[in-house]
């Protein structure tokens, strides 16, 4: 099975200079979990639900007045929409990430793979696979958490 078959093709994003606030607002109402930050046609970051909590929240900061590229997460690992849904979640596993932006052969975003995909529209045989990927970042989450606690 390939990328493009099990991908949401809508791809919301935002600026580098919108407010937290404004970007939570828009993923509560869109009912996702990240935004990729883009300037122009490119992308330079992702904001995730995991940014809001251990970036934003945790250091107080005020939503109001933070804008997006302060708490973002920079870079942005992509997939091609001809790969393999085995190779997507390869990627995922090996950068502890949970969204991958979706290109096609022109390098033009098209969509966006993420676990939930590969876990509601997948191949059962990628189950287990997938539970390890969830379980492994909430691993990380709370060794994350453990260390600013102390």
């Amino acid at each position: 099975m390939l990328v493009r078959e099990l991908m949401s093709r809508r791809v919301e994003w935002t600026t580098s200079d919108t407010t937290l606030a404004a970007a939570a607002r828009r993923m509560r109402d869109l009912s996702i979990g990240c935004l990729p930050v883009g300037e122009g046609d490119s992308f330079t970051g992702m904001l995730t639900e995991k940014d809001f909590t251990t970036r934003a929240t945790a250091e107080g900061l005020n939503p109001t007045t933070t804008t997006v590229s302060q708490i973002m997460t920079n870079g942005v690992t992509y997939c091609d929409e001809n790969d393999s849904i085995e190779d997507a979640l390869n990627t995922m596993r090996q950068r502890h990430i949970h969204h991958l932006p979706v290109r096609n052969q022109s390098n033009v975003v098209v969509g966006i793979v993420s676990l939930s995909d590969l876990a509601l529209k997948g191949p059962q045989e990628l189950y287990p696979d997938i539970a390890k990927l969830a379980f492994q970042s909430a691993a990380l989450s709370q060794t994350s958490s453990a260390r600013l606690a102390n």
